[in-house]
Order: structure tokens, then sequence, then C-alpha cells
């Protein structure tokens, strides 16, 4: 019997799509958040000169690879950990979507996620059956929760939790004796001080956590800030004991990322450099989109980091996205990420500079075309 999973979202844009292909100047596609960068040269270097891979590689992750995430951690959020403090894993999704069976969670539990969310935490409550329940508010999650996901900075809206937020959600979760997760895979993309130039807090902060991490995870992804979607290459970090438990079934499944990746890993992890040069192309790109968007009618909330931008016109998300689809540009609707979204669509920043640039010069003719 088929599982009964949520709805794939996806689909519904096929129309749009099309409608926004026929433009002439073609499709300005701005719904999905898949780098379209180049790789940097350095990570694609270590790939090539690990391809000899011949032996199955570790699970856990060379002891290299996890030195190098403890050290990332270290030197960019101020968190000490150990190496059996973290884990590798092949990219974030398939962690998300696996994380509450492996914890053994099912029939009569509930899994937690933000109220605007990336329909992953939901399909994973619904892949073992337990309840899965949006709330941004610690005080209403039930007794029943045995895990509990943030997002920060967020999908879609790119909200950023603050320490105080990340520490009543830390406390509450323990109060519940849940496993509370932090998904933190645009912490580097931060736009408003103080986080244009340091990373959004981590939820293994010590101000959040005390002196423990028990119960407490992080998990962070490398396709965003070094341009590795392809290479799936992400990590978790925190409590060692929920780690071991979750090590031990990832061996029995086969769970290994490829020993390329884990190298491409350690150089990606160890250079910054590539990280500020790529965050200025995503600066530079935001700042025309956010501009054009506003001087067309939207309003941009939140959106303090990431790569979307949150807006609205005030009118089902479906009616704006169809609006610019008939101006050649694509975007995802609020809707895909629960009816929080219903009045706003999301705007990836993952186009090149030039089809930024069209669509900025799409948006400015409709503004002319209504001041006329």
């Amino acid at each position: 019997m088929a599982l009964d999973l949520p709805d794939f979202p996806w689909d519904q844009l096929v129309p749009f799509k099309q409608q926004a292909a026929a433009y002439e100047g073609g499709i300005v596609d701005l719904s999905v958040g898949s780098p379209v960068d180049p790789t940097p040269a350095v990570v694609r270097t270590a790939l090539a000169e690990a391809t000899d891979a011949h032996a199955y590689p570790q699970v856990a992750g060379t002891p290299a690879l996890r030195e190098a995430i403890a050290a990332w951690y270290g030197r960019r959020q101020g968190v000490t950990l150990t190496p059996d403090q973290v884990l590798p894993t092949i990219g974030s999704k398939e962690f998300i979507a696996g994380l509450a069976l492996w914890l053994g969670i099912g029939r009569g539990d509930t899994v937690v996620f933000p109220a605007a969310a990336y329909p992953t935490y939901e399909l994973g409550a619904a892949l073992v059956g337990a309840t899965a329940l949006a709330s941004d508010d610690p005080a209403a999650w039930p007794e029943s929760t045995k895990l509990v996901w943030l997002n920060s900075p967020g999908n879609p809206d790119g909200r950023v939790l603050s320490v105080e937020d990340l520490r009543v959600a830390v406390a509450r979760a323990r109060e519940l004796g849940a496993v509370i997760v932090g998904d933190e895979c645009y912490a580097e993309l931060g736009w408003v001080a103080p986080y244009d130039t340091t990373p959004t807090p981590t939820i293994l902060d010590p101000r959040v956590v005390g002196d423990s991490l028990d119960g407490v995870l992080s998990v962070y992804s490398l396709s965003k800030q070094s341009n590795l979607a392809g290479y799936r290459a992400a990590f978790v970090a925190g409590d060692a004991a929920v780690l071991a438990d979750v090590l031990a079934v990832r061996k029995h499944t086969g769970m290994m990322p490829p020993l390329p990746v884990q190298e491409a890993m350690i150089v990606a992890l160890a250079d910054e450099s590539h990280v500020q040069q790529q965050k200025a192309r995503y600066r530079a790109r935001r700042n025309m989109l956010r501009r054009a968007l506003e001087g067309a009618g939207f309003r941009i909330d939140h959106s303090d980091a990431g790569l979307y931008l949150w807006a609205t016109r005030g009118e089902p998300a479906l009616d704006t996205v169809a609006w610019l689809a008939e101006r050649g540009i694509l975007v995802a609707p609020g809707t895909f990420y629960g009816p929080a979204g219903s009045e706003h669509v999301r705007v990836a920043l993952t186009a090149t500079d030039e089809r930024i640039a069209a669509a900025a010069q799409r948006l400015a003719s409709a503004q002319r075309l209504a001041s006329a």
C-alpha cells in the first residue's frame, strides 16, 4: 500500500512556466534555489585528485573530514566540538526526510516545524505516520512532541532567529524530551547587520544550549555557500549520543558520502575566500531584484538572510505568480510552504546576472506602464 504523502507542489507551476517561457527574451526562472555559478576551482581540484576511490568510504566520514567540520564550527560559529559530535551526510535533504524514522518516531508522536516551511519537514513526519505540526510558538508544542525542526535563516522567508529565540525553543524541547534540530544551511548568507559580516546564530551556541548539547543538533550544507549542490555535501553536528544512534542506522543502510566528495568538503570548509566571493555575487543580485520588486509595488517581508526574497502584493499567491509569469518571470507561490504563505511568493536569487537584470528590466517596464 502506498504511503500517504503530501502532494508534490511543483507540478502546479507547469502552466506558469510554459507561459513565462513564451515571453520574448525567454523565461527568468526564480522559482528554485539551485546554484548557477561555477563550483570553486580549488574544490574541483580536490575532487579530481581523489577520484582513485576504489574502497568503500566511511559512513562516519574520514577523521580529516570530521576534524574539518569541527574546525569550521569553531572558527565560524564559536562552538567547540569533538569529532564524535559531527557527521557528514549525503546532502541535507535526505537527513531531514529520514531523521524521524531513524529516531524511532511514529504514530502518536508529533513532529514540529516552522509555520512557513520547506516541505521536507512535513514529509519526514508523513513517512513514519507521525502528526505534523506547523508552529513557531514553543508554548504551543504538545506533550507528544518528539522532534522539532527550526530553520534559521528560513526557507522561504529568510527569517533569522535570535539567540534568545533559539534558547527558548531549546528549553521547551528539552522540557518535552524532544530532539530539536536547527536547519542552518544559509548561515553564511546574511544581509542585515550584524549578519552581513558574520554567520547567523547557530542552535549550538553556548548561549542557547548552556554547557550541554543534549538533544540538540545543527544541520549545515555546502550547496549554497560553495555552489556544491551537485556534490550532495552536508553535515550534522551536536549531541554525540543522538549522532551515534543515527550513525548506526546509516551504517546498516550504506549511506556513505563518496570519498572524493569528502575530500572536496575538507578543502571547501577551509577556504573562506570563495564563500565571500559568492556572497558578493548574491548581494548584488539581491539588491537589484529587491529594488525592482519594490518599485513594481511589492512589499518584501523578513528576507534578512538566505537566497530568497519573500514578496507580496497583498493578493492570493497564485495571482502574483500569474502576474509575474505574464512578464516572463517564474517564482514559487508561498502556498508551497504552508498557509502562512497564502499571500507571498518566494523569489530566488539563484539566476545569472544577465537573467536577474532581465527580470529587473521587466519589472521596471511594468511599473512604467502602471504609472502611464
